[in-house]
């Protein structure tokens, strides 16, 4: 980027749940910016009108659930990245363009080695769900050695779309059952578990060999899906990790230095 942004914010429906302005904004601070991150709720009918209004005001940020994949279409320009994915997570203006990328898929490679111990070579992954944080996932998946990925999902048509974007490493299969049957690692990719007490597979049927991991978090600790799964053996991880890295490589993106991740992490003890 030529300009760093004059403002930040986080575009998404619902919106107040993120914790990303907490660790944002610590991350200024570290840096000596006096910057201020903030989510912003819009609703998905006022996107575009709110898209216009930032750029005018120099306006770059984050972008989280419905509007990942409208904000992609809006963009001018994107990273090769976030065109492979079809989502965008990250964006700023430059010369009066919408430039997007997409730093989740960074943000899943970073969490998922840490939840392996490292070790992604062959690993058959099963990702539940089939919008833009699934093929975030597969995108990161696509890049290990020999890894392949078993998309399990409620909307057969939407799955069978994103299998055929990734042909090479996805396919789609109907039984969560034998999904999981011999899953390195399982990935909760859908917002289920949010708010409620449902989880988003029954963890009885997961190998104990299966390292777990919840894209969803929660302000007051793990998932109900993540503790079942600690409760029964499994190696399992919310989307702390995960957000936490995605948020950091998009502060390196709009600035061109990297975040104080420790501050960061901190700041949300």
């Amino acid at each position: 980027m030529t300009q760093n942004p004059g403002r930040l914010v986080l575009l998404g429906h619902p919106v107040a749940h993120s914790l990303s302005p907490i660790f944002q904004n610590a991350a200024l601070r570290a840096a000596g910016m006096s910057l201020l991150y903030e989510a912003v709720d819009v609703l998905p009918r006022d996107l575009l009108a709110l898209l216009k209004k930032l750029k005018d005001l120099g306006v770059g940020g984050n972008v989280t659930i419905p509007h990942k994949v409208k904000v992609h279409a809006s963009c001018d320009e994107l990273t090769e990245i976030a065109e492979r994915v079809g989502a965008v997570n990250t964006f700023w203006f430059e010369s009066d363009r919408l430039y997007g990328d997409n730093t989740d898929v960074g943000g899943f490679d970073a969490a998922a080695r840490a939840l392996l111990g490292g070790d992604t070579a062959g690993a058959r992954i099963v990702v539940l769900g089939s919008g833009g944080a699934a093929a975030a996932v597969i995108a990161a998946a696509e890049q290990w050695l020999d890894a392949r990925v078993v998309i399990v999902a409620r909307n057969s048509e939407r799955a069978s779309k994103l299998a055929r974007r990734f042909r090479d490493v996805a396919r789609v299969e109907k039984s969560a059952e034998l999904a999981v049957a011999n899953a390195t690692l399982i990935v909760n990719a859908t917002p289920v578990g949010q708010r409620e007490a449902e989880q988003p597979l029954d963890v009885g049927i997961i190998p104990k060999t299966a390292a777990v991991m919840d894209l969803v978090y929660r302000r007051g600790g793990d998932t109900p899906w993540v503790k079942a799964a600690r409760k029964r053996g499994n190696r399992a991880a919310d989307g702390l990790p995960m957000l936490l890295e995605q948020g950091a490589l998009s502060f390196q993106r709009w600035f061109g230095i990297e975040p104080d991740r420790e501050v960061m992490r901190q700041s949300l003890l």
